[in-house]
């Protein structure tokens, strides 16, 4: 007979963490390859946001796997960690961050891109005509016509970086305090029998992806609702 543990707040509280610093990340990197692939006239862009969206169909083991080989400590990125700050970058939480960005980076760049995509194109052109330059163009114009996806885009890879498993357990290993999420904390509950803390812990993320969804699809609701006549 097992001891039913209580609910894993050190694996909650490094979830959120993971989470918060790849939202960031993916933010300033999300963004900027969104907007290359909203307003690209390369004839092969398309190659570009199939690699991005590539983590959509990949399975997250063969991921993980890909990431984990090349943050290893024969990589070069891997050596030169090493070089830097003496230990290596595989089951780490520096390592669970890279390989979580990779993962969701299509949740980000996807709803970005699509809401730069909706921007009307008149108005960037008036603003090129005005003598603004690009980077006042996308401050000013796009990006506030924009929030709504940049809003889309954190929420749904911040949620998926909470959900994650199979990269996280690939890359990360479950090491309690470095680099045991949520999910894996749910994997080893239901292991040692303990279905009562496993129920607990699945029951928050069950809550929090419902509201995940919510948010979400609000918010597409009233960026798609045609604007009411005066």
């Amino acid at each position: 007979m097992t001891v039913d543990a209580g609910m894993d707040w050190g694996a909650i509280a490094l979830t959120l963490r993971l989470a918060t610093w790849v939202c960031a990340i993916l933010l300033v990197v999300g963004t900027p390859t969104a907007y290359w692939i909203a307003f690209s006239r390369w004839r092969f862009a398309f190659v570009v946001e199939s690699i991005v969206a590539l983590p959509l169909v990949l399975p997250p083991t063969v991921l993980g796997l890909y990431v984990l080989v090349a943050i290893g400590a024969d990589s070069p990125v891997g050596r030169w960690w090493m070089q830097l700050t003496g230990h290596g970058l595989a089951f780490t939480f520096e390592g669970l961050v890279i390989a979580s960005v990779i993962y969701s980076l299509p949740f980000m760049v996807q709803p970005i891109a699509a809401a730069f995509a909706r921007v009307d194109p008149s108005l960037i052109e008036a603003s090129a005509t005005l003598g603004a330059s690009r980077w006042r163009t996308f401050r000013d114009i796009i990006l506030p016509l924009a929030k709504d996806g940049l809003f889309t885009g954190v929420v749904l890879s911040f949620a998926h970086t909470v959900g994650e498993f199979g990269v996280v357990m690939m890359v990360g290993g479950n090491l309690p305090g470095v680099t045991r999420t949520v999910s894996i904390a749910i994997y080893d509950h239901v292991q040692a029998f303990e279905y009562g803390a496993a129920n607990r812990t699945a029951l928050v993320l069950l809550v929090f992806s419902f509201l995940v969804l919510v948010a979400t699809y609000a918010t597409q609701r009233r960026a798609w609702s045609p604007v009411a006549p005066r």
